[in-house]
């Protein structure tokens, strides 16, 4: 065997290595996040007791939204580690804190047991949750299409959002196995802590573990290695940079909102306003979540062929028409069959969004800038529009007295990021910056 092929072999190996080990530290990090929307409704007995059942569910989607705001501060900082120190050493960083946040929350008292300290605690634990996944996403996203071969980026970024929703999947289907066989009284007292303690205690160490065995991609390697005194800077201005990232903000609004509504209030607002039983809302949300994770990987792998603009336009079309209809449908009491289906088609078309979008995004930076401006972009984004998507659907709700209106918040966010996805310069078949 020559030389020339064994360095290729070579490459390859670690190409294979570095995306599996994030791929798998990505999802085990998205387990931990994302239980706490699984068990929102229990959440506000415990920490924000009230007569009132939608007030404490708006508490607690506030505090929800609360670990989001953090999200655009870990961008930054775990962004501008990500450009400077390199993506690996940005994402070791991240998942400690994560695994803190997640177990604290596990075995934190409630208010029963030591009054406003509980919720106080609470945000403070889900801040930290939000500062590590601002600066997981990004810097994920960079370093998956940093290592892809030029024809398939948006098949190896597409990986983030993926094992992300496998991470979310996981904690879907246990919090519908906890809610399916244990009782209402085990499940309030003791059961909704079981996916935090696990997240906390053995799936955080696993996944920094697994991070500290990944290699650093070849394009920030050739970045580093240049010579910052002797060699011509890059000619990429800052009004360039903000300028992308203001798109990439606009068009990732509706992936956001739909997500955050379709994919994560949801089993809120079908336990609390179409009163199904919780274990249906949630093993019907895990179908959802299910079909979004293959749909990721298909749509990524068209939009390596045919482009990235064609998927997205046809996506954002379709959130402007189907959320008010999708919503009627939830509230009349339907088969669990047809709202499982429903749920599915749901999943389908926010996966769609979730597998183009991230290359796109990091296509539009240059290599020296590229975690710092994907992570603004997309923790601003989810802060701002997915965050508080709850928060919003839940005040809707109660402003308008109409519970259809968390429909209208998905529509108009996909008329506004309609007009950013006609704008975009198509990628695709571009090299990178």
């Amino acid at each position: 065997m020559s030389t020339s092929t064994m360095t290729v072999n070579g490459a390859m190996g670690m190409s294979k290595k570095a995306i599996f080990f994030t791929v798998l530290g990505n999802a085990l990090e998205w387990i931990d996040f994302a239980s706490y929307a699984y068990f929102a409704t229990v959440i506000a007995h415990q920490f924000f007791p009230t007569q009132d059942r939608t007030t404490a569910l708006i508490s607690t989607f506030a505090v929800f939204g609360v670990g989001l705001i953090a999200r655009p501060l870990g961008s930054i900082v775990f962004g501008r580690l990500g450009d400077a120190r390199g993506r690996k050493t940005a994402l070791m960083f991240a998942m400690p804190m994560m695994g803190l946040g997640t177990l604290l929350i596990g075995v934190m008292p409630n208010y029963a047991q030591i009054g406003i300290a509980a919720p106080i605690c609470l945000v403070i634990c889900r801040l930290l949750q939000g500062f590590s996944a601002g600066g997981e996403a990004g810097n994920a996203i960079t370093f998956l299409i940093e290592w892809a071969p030029p024809r398939r980026r948006a098949l190896y970024a597409c990986l983030q959002q993926a094992s992300g929703v496998f991470g979310t999947v996981f904690g879907s289907a246990v919090a519908a196995v906890l809610s399916t066989t244990m009782t209402h009284e085990a499940l309030e007292s003791y059961g909704w802590r079981i996916l935090f303690i696990v997240g906390g205690a053995v799936i955080a160490p696993v996944g920094f573990y697994l991070r500290a065995k990944i290699d650093e991609t070849p394009a920030f390697l050739e970045q580093q290695h240049a010579n910052p005194v002797n060699a011509r800077p890059e000619t990429t201005s800052t009004t360039s940079t903000w300028t992308a990232c203001c798109k990439a903000i606009g068009m990732t609004m509706i992936w956001i909102a739909s997500y955050y509504v379709f994919l994560s209030y949801l089993p809120a607002f079908l336990s609390t306003h179409a009163h199904l039983p919780s274990g249906v809302a949630l093993w019907g949300n895990t179908a959802g979540l299910i079909t979004m994770a293959t749909s990721i990987v298909l749509s990524a792998a068209i939009s390596d062929v045919v482009g990235r603009k064609p998927l997205l336009i046809a996506v954002a079309s379709a959130f402007i028409v189907l959320p008010y209809p999708l919503f009627s449908f939830f509230l009349s009491n339907t088969s669990t069959p047809l709202l499982v289906m429903s749920l599915v088609g749901v999943g389908a078309l926010v996966g769609v969004f979730a597998g183009v979008f991230p290359a796109t995004m990091a296509e539009m930076f240059p290599t020296r800038l590229r975690s710092g401006g994907v992570s603004l972009a997309f923790g601003l984004a989810t802060a701002i529009f997915g965050g508080f998507g709850s928060l919003i659907s839940e005040a809707l709700i109660k402003i308008t007295d109409s519970h259809l209106s968390p429909s209208y918040y998905v529509i108009v966010a996909a008329i506004i990021s309609l007009p950013f996805i006609l704008s975009l310069k198509e990628t695709a078949h571009q090299p990178l910056k």
